[in-house]
């Protein structure tokens, strides 16, 4: 089987209903981001920030995988498909995609504060004194803007194998994910879904102008599927 790598940002999840976190104006649900969404926040007001993700988390909960999703599950059957999205969500995993790679940490899982290793299921809200074993305060497990990103390597790799590239939802502005369509070998056929693209079809990438939904039924009528 060919190897399709599929890189996903928020436009995948928006038509499930999931926000987008930051508008027009920068802000995350009226918010500045770097009160929500930095070590610094964190420590300067853990609970707002909690209080952000509680919220966050109780959405996700709340919506179902869309069309896009569950079209992506299905090209299993055709293609070793790998998934490497910058969201936080489980929507790929519930739509049946058997392997997502999670840039930026999970909305559905909590890990210590003092070690990023101590992760645990957390599906409920997290609160202040919800400790690890070694009684640090729990937190959301997300990088925060300032963070390492864990699983850029593995994505690095992942990206080196693809036969074809498919990026749905995602602008490719925010580093290090933007940097990984670089990294599949010259002239894989590559294909980019968006409603705005700032990038025109040119050698092997192919654009499509288009939400998620739509662009993913055009992806398989050009691959012939």
């Amino acid at each position: 089987m060919k190897h399709l790598v599929v890189l996903t940002g928020a436009g995948m999840s928006a038509e499930s209903g999931l926000k987008t976190f930051r508008d027009d104006d920068g802000l995350w649900e009226g918010h500045d981001v770097m009160e929500v969404a930095t070590p610094e926040g964190f420590a300067k007001n853990p609970e707002l920030v909690l209080d952000f993700y509680n919220q966050r988390r109780k959405q996700l909960l709340e919506v179902l995988p869309n069309p896009a999703h569950y079209e992506l599950a299905k090209l299993e059957d055709d293609f070793k498909v790998s998934i490497i999205t910058q969201n936080v969500d489980d929507l790929h995993e519930r739509a049946g995609s058997s392997h997502v790679t999670h840039l930026h940490g999970e909305l559905l899982k909590a890990r210590s504060s003092r070690d990023e290793n101590d992760v645990k299921i957390w599906k409920k809200n997290i609160a202040i004194g919800d400790l690890c074993a070694k009684g640090s305060q729990m937190r959301p497990h997300v990088v925060w803007f300032g963070e390492a990103v864990p699983m850029i390597d593995v994505a690095i790799d992942i990206c080196m194998e693809a036969d074809m590239l498919l990026i749905i939802g995602t602008s490719m502005q925010v580093y290090p994910a933007a940097s990984l369509m670089h990294y599949v070998p010259a002239k894989t056929p590559t294909y980019f879904i968006d409603p705005k693209p700032a990038i025109d079809s040119n050698g092997p990438l192919t654009v499509i102008k288009a939400n998620a939904t739509i662009g993913i039924k055009r992806f398989l009528k050009l691959i012939g599927k």
